[in-house]
């Protein structure tokens, strides 16, 4: 005869401390995060996982392999520092106003969640290294400086070099980490 011996606070036991699955997205944001605080060698399996607290198995149920992540974690990125963004901005403001609120944004983005401030310059050191990552960096950068260019149009700003000065400035400023960035912007802003 079969007996089960405490089968059923086994199974509630077992159901109760277990923790929810890991999504995709939750192993492409420890990605970022990653990159931001330990550069491209951290993205492996094994060293996320150890991060995440699981096994490397819950990474391949989500990716095919290594090269599949980080085309995902790249164009997550691609999505989110730019569509992200933009969806923040006021459809109503002028567009002087969303311009500012654009260079704003863009230079007082700190969520650790997504690797922080720390982010794109980890992003632009792992481009010098990898040509796809540097062709994903290129294609944002002439999205986002056509971006800031239609505003400056939209907003009568004339100097056909403001966008690139901008966009040049948001991407020093991040790069060196600037305390008070909104203050640098502020003095572009209104020299244009």
């Amino acid at each position: 005869m079969l007996a089960f011996v405490n089968t059923v606070p086994y199974v509630s036991y077992m159901t109760s401390t277990t923790r929810p699955r890991l999504t995709a997205e939750d192993w492409l944001m420890a990605g970022f995060r990653a990159l931001a605080c330990s550069g491209p060698a951290a993205l492996k399996a094994e060293p996320l996982a150890r991060d995440l607290g699981t096994t490397k198995g819950s990474f391949y149920w989500h990716f095919k392999d290594l090269p599949d992540y980080l085309t995902r974690l790249i164009r997550l990125w691609e999505e989110r520092a730019f569509d992200g963004v933009i969806a923040l901005l006021d459809p109503a403001a002028t567009p002087r106003a969303r311009l500012e609120q654009l260079c704003f944004l863009a230079v007082g983005f700190h969520d650790d969640s997504y690797g922080g401030a720390v982010l794109e310059p980890a992003l632009r050191a792992w481009a010098l290294a990898s040509p796809e990552v540097a062709h994903a960096v290129a294609r944002m950068d002439t999205r986002r400086i056509a971006y800031l260019a239609s505003l400056c149009r939209d907003a009568c700003i004339a100097n056909p070099d403001a966008p690139e000065a901008l966009y040049a400035l948001i991407v020093g400023l991040e790069a060196l980490d600037v305390k008070d960035a909104h203050r640098s912007m502020r003095l572009l802003l209104t020299a244009l």
